[in-house]
């Protein structure tokens, strides 16, 4: 009787150690594999909103592999030729979301316009580059009244300064705040930008530059550009 409980208690004890010793393992497995690198991509120097990367401006830095977020680009050519659509701080890993391919570029059937200061009567100062807006005629007279010019919304491609700077609150950009639906900040972003609007370049087709410019070519009626809420996402809202 003491032989098998023996025998019991050292096939216990063994199975026990086993255990432990798998155990150790799999933490050391886990151990190595934290302490395993992998390369990520990281822009050289701090990169401006806007800009499209290139070879120089990128380079690859090791991470563990315990730090590195899936949304993180891994190859270099998954970033070259893409548009910054935050500030990107140099050395830090490059987020896909951070990143837009031809953002602001017209679609096949369109054109990027700058519409003459002479046709402009007014836009509105919470426009940005990336916004859709909706184009009105102001009419001079009751043979040109006022009306809606196209029934769809356009994008907008820029809106700059007279210093030929793109219009934003560079302390918040609207683009970082847009990136993180932070509307808040993107409120405060429209409020406090760097200069009034002086031009703006729409994506057209050719058919509504045409009738744009004829509308307005005879100097008989204006544009008034308005700003849209589904420019940031807003859904409409029964207000009391």
């Amino acid at each position: 009787m003491n032989r098998r409980k023996q025998l019991t208690i050292s096939l216990a004890a063994a199975v026990l150690s086993g255990l432990l010793v798998y155990g150790v393992y799999l933490l050391q497995l886990k151990q190595i594999k934290l302490e395993e690198t992998v390369e990520v991509v990281a822009p050289k120097r701090f990169v401006p909103v806007g800009t499209m990367l290139t070879e120089a401006d990128l380079k690859t830095i090791d991470l563990p592999r315990g730090a590195v977020d899936e949304g993180m680009v891994r190859a270099m050519a998954d970033a070259v030729g893409m548009e910054a659509v935050v500030p990107l701080g140099g050395g830090e890993p490059l987020l896909r979301w951070k990143l837009d391919k031809y953002r602001l570029l017209p679609r096949v059937d369109e054109a990027t316009f700058q519409i003459p200061r002479a046709y402009v009567k007014s836009i509105s100062n919470g426009i940005r580059a990336g916004d859709q807006v909706a184009v009105y005629v102001s009419g001079e007279s009751e043979q040109a009244p006022s009306r809606k010019l196209f029934d769809g919304q356009i994008v907008v491609a820029a809106v700059k300064t007279a210093a030929n700077l793109e219009i934003d609150d560079p302390k918040n950009p609207n683009l970082l705040s847009l990136a993180n639906d932070d509307k808040e900040s993107m409120y405060a972003s429209r409020r406090d930008a760097n200069g009034a609007i002086d031009s703006i370049n729409l994506n057209l087709t050719e058919a509504q530059w045409l009738e744009l410019d004829a509308v307005c070519k005879g100097g008989g009626a204006k544009l008034i550009i308005a700003y849209q809420a589904s420019s940031i996402g807003e859904k409409e809202e029964e207000r009391e």
